[in-house]
């Protein structure tokens, strides 16, 4: 299962690369700057690839404890949506951490920062990649071209949707070209960039991989991108998602736990593999999501908030109890206060026992893959983008939309609902895709996040929460690295 990483240490050590691996593979970012490395050959480009994946993989916080400027990738991606959704929250209100749920991230926090530095390390990967591409063999160019694009769009869209305007740098740029570095390019701008990227990922990339890019990913992705612009482009929102129902290639898993635990199955369509017990290639984050008997280095982070527990017991079916889990007295409630996540539970776990769970061996080396798009997410963006593009009873929409209800246990006949409403979208993207880092996007996308986020920061007691605070604070650090060119997000 674990193929990408294993080609990585095939590649590193039969290629030659022009500079030091370790720097190579696991960067300190200063800022957005690339550090211009120089690529002789087909395995030299293909390694540069693979460590694009591995910026995106991040640094395991097990291994380097420092708390920033440790490129942790994806790894605290949870902290900046699911954490600033209703969905979850820290256990405690100490630390930098606790500021997600609360609304009061400032432009020092620690993990913010990191988070923005490491898109902009996959990024300057992947433009690095671009510059050397030709020196491939000729055969491969034009994939490998569409592979770096697709993972340059992949940090992009994350950092438009959550910081706004960004700097648009698509070549590879020195300490000195400060002007571009540094200047905030519109939404507009950017999102133009990724739709051209994935565009050509469409037409470039072949399926056939999970925990790479592929044409499947392009679609999914770019589908998603469609429906987030500001004027939404749901036609081909609906055509991406169409090709790959009909390709036939992806099909949702009869059990939902399987889709977590059979990791590259029939439903993934882009995953970040991880590796157990391997402190360089493993991630934190499935420990840190416990709380009750804590295996991570915080008291608990991820922590389910009652209201998602009652929208799984309305309407998750069979999905809440492989979803979350409560433990000690919490289990006894009918609405747990304090749940833990269990869709990416450690390698070895036992949690029958609710007042003794076990995490296996190695809860802080877990490698449990990061699942980044799904064939059940894309039809229930099928079934978006044909009800917000105006038809509300079409039997598409709502045929895409109990293919996922029906795996979860509802009946596809008595169930079937005969219009679908925005409503029924958002609630069904809610407890499938529970704690994989959607909720947030998917109220910002459905216009509804200032609603909702208001109304519950309110019940939470968070003062802190204006609609501003849906877009995060650009990192002090950036700021002052420019000079002055780059501009603050209003607070």
């Amino acid at each position: 299962m674990k193929n990408l990483k294993f080609l990585i240490f095939i590649i590193l050590g039969a290629g030659v690369i022009s500079c030091d691996q370790d720097e190579f593979l696991n960067p300190l970012p200063d800022s957005a700057i690339v550090a211009d490395t120089f690529f002789e050959s087909d395995d030299d480009v293909l390694a540069g690839l693979i460590g694009i994946y591995d910026a995106i993989q991040g640094v395991n916080e097990n291994t380097q404890s420092s708390t920033s400027r440790y490129n942790r990738g994806i790894q605290l991606e949870y902290l900046l949506t699911e954490h600033r959704s209703d969905n979850t929250r820290s256990k405690t209100l100490e630390g930098s951490r606790a500021d997600f749920h609360r609304y009061i991230v400032e432009p020092i926090n620690i993990q913010s920062e990191d988070y923005y530095q490491s898109m902009f390390e996959i990024i300057s990967r992947a433009n690095n990649v671009l510059n050397y591409v030709s020196v491939a063999d000729a055969d491969n160019v034009s994939s490998y071209a569409a592979e770096a694009k697709f993972l340059r769009a992949y940090a992009y869209f994350n950092l438009v949707r959550l910081y706004g305007p960004v700097p648009l740098v698509t070549s590879s740029v020195g300490p000195d070209d400060k002007e571009l570095l540094y200047t905030r390019k519109s939404e507009t701008e950017v999102y133009t960039q990724i739709i051209s990227d994935l565009l050509e990922g469409t037409t470039s990339l072949r399926n056939g991989h999970k925990a790479r890019a592929s044409k499947a990913a392009a679609q999914a992705l770019l589908a998603k991108v469609y429906l987030s612009q500001e004027t939404p482009n749901y036609d081909d929102a609906r055509q991406m998602c169409e090709e790959i129902v009909t390709s036939n290639e992806f099909s949702l898993l009869s059990d939902f736990s399987d889709v977590f635990y059979n990791e590259l199955n029939d439903e993934i369509i882009f995953a970040i593999q991880y590796i157990s017990g391997n402190p360089d290639e493993s991630q934190g984050f499935s420990a840190e999501f416990t709380s009750y008997k804590r295996q991570g280095r915080q008291d608990g982070l991820n922590i389910v908030n009652p209201n998602l527990v009652q929208d799984f017991l309305t309407h998750g079916g069979n999905r809440a109890d492989a979803s979350f889990k409560a433990f000690g007295d919490d289990a006894d409630l009918p609405v747990p206060e304090d749940a833990e996540v269990i869709k990416f539970l450690p390698e070895g776990s036992d949690i029958s026992d609710t007042n003794n769970p076990s995490y296996g061996g190695s809860p802080a080396n877990a490698g449990n893959d990061w699942v980044v798009l799904r064939y059940a997410d894309v039809l229930l963006m099928h079934a978006e983008a044909i009800m917000a593009g105006g038809d509300t009873s079409s039997q598409a929409a709502i045929d895409s939309y109990m293919a996922v209800r029906s795996r979860a246990g509802f009946d596809p006949v008595s169930d079937r609902p005969s219009v679908l409403t925005q409503d029924d979208l958002l609630i069904e993207r809610r407890v499938e895709l529970a704690f994989e880092n959607h909720r947030f996007f998917d109220l910002i996308r459905f216009g509804k996040a200032h609603d909702v986020l208001s109304t519950h920061a309110t019940a939470k007691g968070y003062t802190s929460y204006n609609q501003r605070r849906l877009l995060l604070p650009i990192p002090e650090r950036e700021i002052n690295l420019s000079d002055g060119l780059l501009t603050q997000n209003p607070q």
